[in-house]
């Protein structure tokens, strides 16, 4: 296993270098100057000639791309133009916002799509089946921002159940004292439950969004894999020695169902976090979506390289977990690794 781990962390080294360089070269090639965004509109040619040499982009491309290696090398990501702060700070406290919004609506998809996956497998042809097949077709085919605008409009604008999509808390709240960054575990440490009721339910429409998003594949996946194990023969002659059919597709059938399972759930992660970006938008949320967006806009390249690198870094961590999870899973993975 350690064998595997060290050979999955020496391959994703050269990815990391692909991605600093990709990165760098495209933030160069878009549209837009930032020494003529931050001069104003009515500034002279001279003046942000003079703003451009201050910010260092009168030098060759070579040489800013050495600057930002040597820099990124002592784990400085730069300086953001728009807000002056550095872009590891700002990622760091926006970080966990992304990551309790995005795991809350993983966890929801996962546990509505795979009792739904394996209740259709087991009964082809029924009404389960059935409705794992719309709501799967209707998670692929609405765009996540559609889904969102159409959550806040019924239940914030017509029904009044949910709180304004403005951020983390409400306004007459004041966020818990930071341990972890998520705003739920840190109310419950502090054993606020007033800040915890306000964080969830701000936090309900923003997570029923990607978990409609990432539902769809993770339910088709489960279905299709469980029908596959089911059909085997080992299940087969599990049912023939008349084991009870609960021990037959829990212990037998999803656990050699799990790997392709699991596998999507690494490709839906990494497509949450892209996801992100549209539905901290659409609900105001402080996140690091919101965050490389509005850099994009004023063409400030630091915070869009810093939060290019954070999510490559995070993808490049969630392969290796789904890697050590699969050496659990499957003993054959370990003894090929």
């Amino acid at each position: 296993m350690l064998t595997m781990i060290g050979k999955r962390l020496m391959f994703a080294i050269p990815s990391l270098i692909g991605v600093v360089i990709v990165t760098f070269l495209l933030t160069r090639a878009l549209p837009g100057d930032p020494a003529a965004y931050f001069a104003g509109p009515a500034a002279t040619k001279e003046a942000v000639e003079q703003i451009r040499k201050k910010l260092g982009l009168d030098k060759p491309l070579i040489e800013q791309f050495f600057r930002y290696t040597t820099d990124l090398s002592h784990g400085d990501f730069g300086n953001s133009l728009t807000t002056g702060q550095p872009v590891a700070t700002e990622i760091r406290n926006r970080l966990p916002a992304s990551a309790e919004l995005t795991l809350l609506g993983l966890i929801v998809s996962v546990g509505i799509a795979i009792p739904l996956g394996i209740l259709a497998a087991t009964k082809p042809g029924s009404w389960i089946d059935h409705l794992c097949r719309v709501t799967t077709t209707a998670g692929v085919s609405l765009p996540v921002f559609f889904t969102g605008l159409v959550l806040v409009y019924i239940f914030y604008f017509k029904l009044g159940w949910s709180p304004a999509p403005l951020g983390r808390l409400d306004v007459f709240y004041s966020a818990p004292p930071a341990v972890t960054g998520f705003y739920l575990i840190d109310a419950l440490i502090a054993r606020d439950f007033e800040t915890f009721r306000s964080a969830l339910s701000q936090l309900i429409l923003p997570a029923m969004t990607l978990a409609i998003f990432s539902l769809a594949p993770i339910a088709r996946m489960t279905r299709a894999s469980m029908l596959a194990v089911l059909a085997s023969d080992f299940v087969r002659t599990a049912r023939a020695s008349g084991l009870s059919p609960g021990t037959v597709i829990v212990t037998y059938a999803f656990r050699n169902a799990m790997l392709p399972v699991i596998t999507t759930l690494s490709m839906v992660f990494s497509f949450l976090l892209g996801a992100n970006v549209l539905v901290e938008k659409v609900f105001a949320w402080p996140g690091i979506g919101s965050y490389a967006v509005e850099a994009l806009i004023s063409s400030d390249f630091a915070p869009v390289q810093g939060f290019v690198l954070t999510m490559a870094v995070m993808y490049v961590l969630l392969n290796l977990m789904i890697d050590i999870l699969y050496g659990v899973i499957d003993p054959r993975v370990r003894l090929e690794g």
